[in-house]
């Protein structure tokens, strides 16, 4: 049976906080929990008005303290943004505090705008290009410790095991290389999906974390009793994807009747494309859609984020999604 996972944003939704947002986020992990999810996963992104998650460790923290088996980590830490020994030991502490359900699954985006980007780590150029070095250097710290070198405390000897994320082959030829489990974000840019993970499975190299590939392929999800209900909620990241592409970023915006009129026809293509391995509809359809998602993947494992304005909907969406996984 093919694992599903949860990827929140902890959105912050119009007519709501951040404070709101990761109250949300913590009914999100109980209920993707209960549901019988593998993983709930949280992702950094800076300076945006509609999510919550930048200081994204604290965040993990609260999914854990709301839950006690599922698995919890990043989609993902934005490793350019970070010294690798601050993420060793951000890590470190949540598996010393929530010991053998830690994940870090790893980017090479900086998760923001330049500017951001450039004052979150002012050698910004030199760290996207250090990637690979710094994945080794953070598995350094995260394996047996040596005295006689830097330790990460919490960290050492933590063995919290390590994901590439990625939307290119760039990250598919470098999961394969250090032979890590692969996460590939087809949820929002799903041009090379199918080439990315050609290449991670028939170059991947085993390793003392994984000795066979394992692929995550990652969709955006919208499920409610109807279609139609489900299509009206999922309005909510058409005008999303829409205001991203005018710059005109802000609050998770409530949905609305119909797109007619929002976008126009250009920007309805652009964003159908997009988005067009998200898995929406009542029961029947979304089930329908799910199984050619994973016949044409073959992933081992199903990440889902669920852009849904009410917390209500976006819970009884993760109440369906489980129950869909189990009949599937």
């Amino acid at each position: 049976m093919t694992a599903f996972s949860i990827l929140d944003l902890c959105p912050i939704v119009e007519g709501g906080t951040a404070r709101d947002a990761l109250a949300s986020t913590r009914r999100m992990a109980k209920q993707a929990e209960d549901a019988g999810y593998t993983r709930f996963w949280l992702a950094e992104h800076h300076g945006m008005k509609g999510i919550a998650s930048a200081a994204t460790s604290l965040v993990i923290a609260e999914a854990g303290n709301a839950t006690t088996t599922i698995r919890i980590g990043s989609g993902g830490i934005m490793l350019p943004n970070h010294a690798p020994l601050v993420i060793a030991e951000q890590f470190g502490t949540l598996e010393a505090l929530f010991p053998g359900r830690v994940d870090l699954g790893l980017g090479r985006a900086p998760g923001t705008d330049m500017n951001t980007a450039r004052a979150l780590r002012r050698n910004l150029e030199a760290g996207a290009n250090s990637f690979p070095d710094d994945i080794i250097e953070l598995q350094y710290y995260l394996g047996e410790p040596d005295e006689r070198m830097l330790l990460a405390v919490p960290g050492a000897g933590s063995h919290v095991p390590l994901w590439i994320l990625g939307s290119s082959i760039y990250s598919a030829h470098l999961a394969a290389a250090l032979g890590l489990p692969y996460a590939f974000a087809s949820h929002f840019a799903p041009d090379m999906l199918m080439e990315a993970l050609d290449i991670y499975r028939s170059k991947f190299t085993p390793s003392a974390q994984l000795d066979a590939p394992y692929v995550m392929a990652a969709t955006m999800g919208v499920m409610a009793d109807t279609d139609a209900e489900a299509n009206h909620l999922f309005t909510t990241l058409q005008q999303t994807f829409v205001n991203m592409r005018r710059n005109a970023r802000g609050k998770m915006p409530r949905p609305i009747d119909t797109m007619d009129g929002f976008w126009s026809e250009m920007e309805q293509i652009a964003v159908e494309h997009t988005l067009r391995y998200a898995v929406v509809g009542g029961p029947e359809t979304a089930s329908r859609k799910m199984q050619d998602f994973i016949a044409a993947t073959k992933a081992d494992e199903i990440m889902i984020s669920m852009p849904i304005h009410s917390i209500e909907a976006r819970l009884k969406s993760v109440e369906l999604f489980g129950a869909m996984r189990s009949a599937l």
